[in-house]
C-alpha cells in the first residue's frame, strides 16, 4: 500500500463546534483561505475573490437546484418511516433510502404527510425503487423538506430553504448543495463578470453519496457513488477560449470539477461534444492528470471522504493537510455552511 492510498493521509482532527450550524449573515460574508500555485497560504475574505481572479479566468458553475427530497410518513401497517429520495428516474418514479424499522418490500404504500400515498415497487442495492401518485416533484415540493446533511443539527427551516440553494439553481434534482456555490450572490457575479471573469454553467445532481465516509484503509479499494451530469458543447468552447488567451479554468465545488472531468473523458473516448452527459462515478485521487480544471473555490470536506483526496489531488497532499491544520488554528467555519478555499493547482 503506497502512503498516497493509505486513507489515514486524508484525516485531520475537527473540533466539533467548528462545524458551521448557519450561513453567514450575508452569502459573501464567509472568509476565503487562499492556497495559491506556490502552496502559499493566505487569509483572505469571500469578497476579496474578484482580486484574486484575472481577466480571461472562466468559472465553472452547477447549476443544480436541491429539491425538497426529505418525506416522513407511516406504512399501512402504523410503523413510521422516513425517505431521502436519491434521485427521480421520471416523472412519477425515483430512487429513495428508506429507513424503517423493517425494509419494505416490493408493494408496501406509504402514506406520506398525511397527504398523498406512494408505492415501494422494488430495489436496487441500498436504494429503494418508489413510484409517486402524481408528478414527483411537485409532491416533494409541496410535501418534503430541504435535506440538510447529517452534521446540522436542526431541522430544515424557511431559511435554509433558501440558504441551502445557490443563487443560480436551475435543474430541480440534487439532494446535497454544491456548497461552494452559496457563497456567490447577484452582486458578487455581476462585480466578477465587470472584471471580465466569464461564467458558465454545467450541471451535476449531487447525492446524498457526497457525505458517505470511505470505509477502506487503501482507497483504491472504494467504490465510488454515480451521480448524473451534461455538460453543454458551449461549455467546452468557453474553456477552449480561456485557454487559448492565457486564462485558466476554475471550478466552483468539486461536483463542476467531476462533472468537467467526466466530459474530458468522454471527449477523450471519442464521445461528441453534443452530448456529454451520463453517470459518473469518477473517483479523483493524488496521481490524477487533470484535464480541464485548474483551479478550485471549495468549502472544506470531511476527513476521510472522497472531497479530501479530491482537493489534495489538486494541490498536494501536503499542502492541504497543511491547510486543514491551518484552518482549525484560526477557527474557520467547516463543511456545507461553512468558510471557503481558493485553491489553485501548482500546475496552472
Amino acid at each position: 500500500m503506497t502512503h498516497d492510498l493509505d486513507l489515514a493521509a486524508f484525516d485531520y482532527e475537527l473540533p466539533p463546534e467548528l462545524i458551521a450550524q448557519k450561513p453567514a449573515a450575508e452569502r459573501t460574508a464567509s472568509r476565503l483561505l487562499h492556497l495559491n500555485a506556490a502552496s502559499q497560504l493566505h487569509d483572505r475574505q469571500f469578497a476579496d475573490l474578484p482580486g484574486l481572479l484575472r481577466p480571461n479566468d472562466v468559472l465553472v458553475f452547477n447549476n443544480t437546484k436541491v429539491i425538497k427530497a426529505r418525506l416522513r410518513g407511516h406504512k399501512e401497517s402504523g410503523g413510521k418511516v422516513e425517505l431521502l429520495v436519491e434521485r427521480i428516474t421520471d416523472a412519477t418514479r425515483g430512487l429513495a433510502h428508506i429507513k424503517a424499522s423493517k425494509s419494505p418490500k416490493p408493494g408496501t404504500r406509504l402514506r406520506i404527510a398525511n397527504a398523498f400515498t406512494m408505492t415501494v415497487t422494488g430495489r436496487q442495492g441500498e436504494l429503494f425503487e418508489v413510484e409517486f401518485p402524481e408528478d414527483a416533484l411537485t409532491l416533494l415540493d409541496q410535501f418534503g423538506a430541504t435535506p440538510l446533511p447529517p452534521y446540522i443539527e436542526h431541522a430544515a427551516d424557511n431559511e435554509d430553504d433558501e440558504r441551502y440553494q445557490t443563487v443560480y439553481a436551475r435543474q430541480p434534482g440534487a439532494v446535497a448543495a454544491p456548497t461552494a456555490g452559496l457563497h456567490f450572490d447577484q452582486p458578487m457575479l455581476d462585480r466578477l463578470a465587470g472584471a471580465g471573469i466569464a461564467q458558465c454553467y454545467v450541471t451535476l445532481h449531487v447525492g446524498a453519496g457526497t457525505f458517505q465516509p470511505v470505509r477502506v484503509d487503501n482507497i483504491s479499494e472504494h467504490v465510488m457513488h454515480y451521480e448524473r451530469f451534461s455538460v453543454d458543447a458551449d461549455v467546452i468552447a468557453r474553456i477552449r477560449q480561456a485557454r487559448a488567451s492565457g486564462g485558466r479554468v476554475i471550478a466552483v465545488g468539486t461536483t463542476s470539477v467531476r462533472a468537467l472531468e467526466s466530459a474530458a473523458a468522454l471527449l477523450a473516448s471519442g464521445h461528441n461534444e453534443n452530448s456529454l452527459t451520463g453517470d459518473t462515478n469518477l473517483f479523483i485521487t493524488p496521481g490524477y492528470t487533470f484535464k480541464l480544471v485548474d483551479a478550485l473555490i471549495t468549502n472544506f470536506h470531511l476527513p476521510r471522504s472522497t472531497l479530501m483526496m479530491l482537493v489534495s489531488a489538486l494541490a498536494g497532499i501536503e499542502p492541504i493537510r497543511q491547510a486543514y491544520a491551518h484552518a482549525v488554528t484560526q477557527r474557520y467555519r467547516f463543511f456545507s455552511y461553512g468558510d471557503a478555499m481558493l485553491i489553485e493547482s501548482p500546475h496552472s
